[in-house]
């Protein structure tokens, strides 16, 4: 839960929200394959039992002592793309996005290209 406090009262944002707008701006980006697992067990479980870690999905929400966020994107990208185009168009949209629906500061955000897709 992301709690943001002005003048007006609290708002508590849940990472869920976050996390889904922006796999959903990131999977509409051009070049955008698909957004992967952040780690290596939870690609390995899924793989094994069918089941799939749906709150670490290639997103991470994560908020530093100022109360911006810092988001980790995990994606595949389509070969034959330029990949630092990818990259930024993603970044400029993430970060526009989020801090519209929020109206919290985006600080940063890390995409790691995990992988290509023919």
């Amino acid at each position: 839960m992301l709690k943001i406090e002005n003048h007006i009262g609290k708002i508590i944002i849940s990472e869920k929200y976050i996390s889904q707008l922006v796999e959903s701006v990131v999977t509409r980006c051009f070049g955008v394959a698909d957004v992967c697992h952040t780690s290596t067990f939870h690609t390995a479980f899924s793989a094994i039992t069918g089941k799939s870690f749906e709150k670490y999905k290639g997103v991470r929400i994560l908020v530093n002592k100022s109360n911006d966020l810092i988001i980790n994107l995990h994606i595949k990208v389509t070969f034959g793309t330029n990949i630092g185009s990818v990259v930024n168009s993603i970044t400029h949209k993430v970060g526009y996005t989020v801090e519209e629906a929020t109206g919290m500061k985006v600080s940063k955000i890390n995409v790691y290209v995990d992988g290509m897709n023919g």
